[in-house]
């Protein structure tokens, strides 16, 4: 058995266990005071956002730090994992099997540097575009075909400084543009539990 047929059959379930009104938000990032609000953890300040407007608090977890956010009936489980960033497929797998999440209500968010600051893009698929945190969910989920929302970071670094750019904090100049487009972010997270994934990609990815 391929791993997709692998992830189909196990997320396979009976309409009994089935809740289409559940969804899990992972938002991806490195734990550690020395990573916060750096570029890379961008997926995490998203999440803390969420949480905050929401007035819930995360609690540490098998694998990752989890709150839940009630929108519209809908309930958002929202995951930092606690894995590091190159082994976030772990974290998102045992949540979707602990909560028995569909894999079409599994939304990934992440840092993107091919797009620039403050850009968004809402994908049902693709590559893993060099990122560790998906390559690790594509080789967990045996999978391309997950949601990720991708937040653009720019990339106004010299060559070989990669690492350093991901990995530094924003510029004071950037705090505002980077606000926004979590603010954005948050409103889109919510938009996919509510209206769906197609007509959130329809009004996200125009601008």
């Amino acid at each position: 058995m391929g791993w997709t047929s692998i992830f189909h059959h196990l997320f396979k379930r009976s309409p009994s266990t089935k809740d289409p009104m559940k969804y899990l938000i992972a938002g991806l990032g490195n734990i550690g005071e020395e990573y916060r609000h750096t570029r890379h953890n961008i997926g995490f300040d998203v999440l803390d956002y969420l949480a905050a407007e929401a007035g819930v608090l995360f609690k540490n977890d098998t694998l990752g730090d989890l709150t839940e956010v009630k929108h519209k009936g809908r309930t958002l489980i929202l995951l930092k994992p606690t894995t590091y960033m190159n082994l976030s497929g772990k974290a998102v797998r045992y949540w979707m099997e602990k909560h028995k999440i569909q894999p079409e209500n599994l939304l990934v968010i992440v840092d993107d540097l091919h797009l620039d600051l403050g850009k968004l893009r809402l994908r049902d698929k693709g590559s893993d575009g060099g990122h560790n945190g998906l390559k690790d969910i594509q080789e967990k989920l045996g999978t391309t075909q997950y949601n990720r929302l991708r937040m653009g970071i720019g990339k106004d670094f010299h060559p070989g400084q990669q690492v350093n750019y991901v990995l530094g904090r924003w510029k004071a100049e950037e705090e505002e543009a980077v606000q926004k487009m979590i603010k954005k972010a948050a409103g889109a997270v919510k938009n996919f539990a509510t209206i769906g994934l197609k007509l959130t990609m329809d009004q996200l990815n125009r601008g």
